[in-house]
């Protein structure tokens, strides 16, 4: 039987930490949730953050925005030009055609122009949009949320849990 050194120990140790920090990937830290209030970018790279705030936003009947936002980034990933002018039609009829089910804030030159690069559409034909709806939401949604209940009661219970061990 091999006798256990000290360093043998610190490796077995090191290992056991690994596949902890493996399986408490998955896990909301309290540290991670810390990090959303230090930009709307830190939030959203977050999928739970993105997931808290979304829920925020549908709390407050404005999740429009980052509906857009998210769709906007989905949509710069399509390939196909038939696929992307379908989806940008999509896109143009939900969020910016005037009266639309989700329609965002944005002026009207803006929309306009829209409209014209929707009849041919490229990857970019949404981002002056989704720069708009993305500064809205960081002057506006982002702060609100940080204040929220949720967000508040959120890190509370994740402090409590980190004090408990």
């Amino acid at each position: 039987m091999p006798s256990l050194t000290a360093d043998s120990l610190n490796t077995q140790r090191f290992i056991m930490d690994k596949d902890d920090r493996k399986r408490n990937k998955n896990m909301l830290s309290l540290e991670d949730t810390q990090q959303w209030s230090q930009s709307l970018e830190r939030l959203l790279e977050s999928k739970y953050g993105l997931a808290t705030f979304r829920n925020f936003l549908k709390s407050e009947y404005s999740d429009e925005n980052i509906e857009f936002w998210l769709t906007c980034e989905d949509y710069k990933k399509i390939k196909s030009s038939f696929r992307m002018s379908s989806r940008a039609k999509k896109i143009y009829e939900q969020f910016i055609k005037a009266e639309s089910p989700k329609e965002i804030n944005i002026d009207y030159h803006t929309r306009e122009q829209i409209k014209r690069n929707v009849k041919t559409p490229t990857m970019h034909c949404f981002d002056d949009a989704q720069k708009i709806v993305y500064g809205l939401m960081e002057r506006d949604s982002y702060p609100r949320f940080l204040r929220s209940d949720i967000y508040r009661t959120l890190l509370e219970n994740l402090a409590a849990d980190a004090t408990k061990g």
